[in-house]
């Protein structure tokens, strides 16, 4: 996740010191725990366009039980995550939702919830926030008829904003998840706008990865043109909110180029304090898959982060989620920790890749057929990464995008 509002206009926090291994070369983003998102369940009541897990209303077998999540949780405390994050389908289609919140508030598991919205009435949200969850994340894909045609349900949007109003009265942080395509972008000001009316304290918006049913949006993906174009409004948003004292954080995902451009923008605007992001990029590494973010679906089957459902690393009911993530026996899991030299084409080459990491491999493969090819999602010309066939590197004028008014 790229905090844009904290880059561009807030203190930075990290090292101010080039991260260099013995022989110069670049340091490997410093190990730390990560962040999990389990899906506790596949049942959803919504159909959306980009669902990754495929979820539909309805019961799906051989689920993790409450006594097998309540281990999973005494094994994720004592590996030390930093957040878990309950997620679906819709977590609140699960009867031990607070149950499962409950146990891992008091094993001191701080816990967020990623959540359609719809279902989260007044007794749902005091019941979240007496079990301790710390945010709620509610997707809302549009305005109105937008966001009800993206997730197939008609009233949906409104049965979200509900939810979100819902869980702030009641004293969580909140914030809203946005996926990044062509249907959305014309609503991107109209979403800002009911965020500060609102009051709401995050703005997450997340480019598509062609995974599940998002394999079907490959063609609604925005151009690299129109990327920009919505990286440059969203970075003038949160310097707005900032100016303003509006204290909404924005933030985007799944596209680590996302930080090479801002990157290359400040270094235009502000060199000194671009040499700042560019430090705090390099410690990060840029994509988080298998390393600082890891995903435990419906089952008990552990995955380098939610997309890659078709590849996993093996089930907690065999083992814990530390012996499986501290494996590197496993080929995938080997390269993901330091997949660098793996990497092919452009991502191979680019002088950037300690910040963005080589990107999505989901979607890569999806395009490509090859897990280690170039990621398409990268909007960054030859020329503005640097490896142009001059060798050169330009300096490009803002891309305006259509938006509504």
């Amino acid at each position: 996740m790229l905090r844009i509002t904290e880059l561009s206009c807030g203190a930075i926090q990290g090292s101010e010191k080039p991260l260099k291994q013995k022989d110069g070369s670049p340091a490997l983003p410093c190990a730390k725990k990560p962040i999990v998102i389990w899906n506790l369940t596949r049942r959803c009541n919504l159909h959306c366009l980009h669902c990754y897990s495929l979820s539909q209303d309805r019961a799906y077998a051989d689920e993790l039980t409450t006594d097998e999540g309540k281990r999973l949780i005494v094994d994720l405390a004592r590996y030390k995550i930093p957040v878990l994050i309950l997620s679906g389908g819709d977590p609140l289609y699960r009867e031990d939702l607070y149950t499962l919140a409950d146990y891992a508030r008091d094993l001191g598991v701080r816990c967020a919830l990623s959540t359609n919205g719809t279902l989260i009435d007044a007794t749902a949200a005091k019941r979240l926030q007496r079990s301790g969850i710390t945010y709620v994340g509610v997707s809302l894909d549009g305005i109105g008829q937008v966001h009800d045609r993206f997730r197939g349900m008609q009233g949906s949007f409104a049965l979200a904003l509900q939810g979100l109003r819902h869980s702030r009265d009641e004293g969580m942080k909140v914030g809203i998840r946005t996926a990044l395509c062509r249907r959305i972008l014309p609503d991107l000001p109209a979403i800002c706008d009911m965020a500060e009316q609102e009051s709401l304290d995050r703005l997450y918006f997340s480019h598509l990865v062609y995974a599940g049913r998002g394999v079907g949006l490959i063609d609604d993906d925005l151009s690299s043109e129109e990327k920009q174009g919505a990286l440059d409004y969203l970075i003038q948003r949160g310097a707005d909110f900032h100016r303003r004292g509006v204290k909404i954080e924005i933030t985007t995902g799944n596209n680590d180029a996302d930080g090479v451009y801002l990157y290359l923008k400040m270094r235009r605007s502000n060199p000194e304090r671009a040499q700042s992001v560019f430090r705090l990029l390099q410690r990060q590494g840029g994509n988080s898959s298998g390393t600082s973010l890891g995903n435990i679906d419906n089952l008990g089957n552990v995955h380098a982060d939610p997309f890659w459902s078709h590849y996993s690393l093996g089930n907690v009911r065999e083992r814990s989620f530390a012996e499986i993530w501290e494996d590197t026996t496993d080929p995938i899991m080997h390269v993901l920790k330091d997949r660098h030299r793996a990497l092919k084409g452009r991502c191979a080459q680019c002088p950037y890749l300690e910040l963005c990491g080589g990107n999505s491999r989901v979607r890569a493969e999806a395009t490509t057929g090859d897990l280690w090819a170039s990621d398409p999602g990268c909007y960054l010309s030859d020329e503005e990464l640097g490896i142009s066939s001059d060798g050169k590197e330009d300096s490009r004028a803002s891309t305006p995008f259509s938006v509504r008014h």
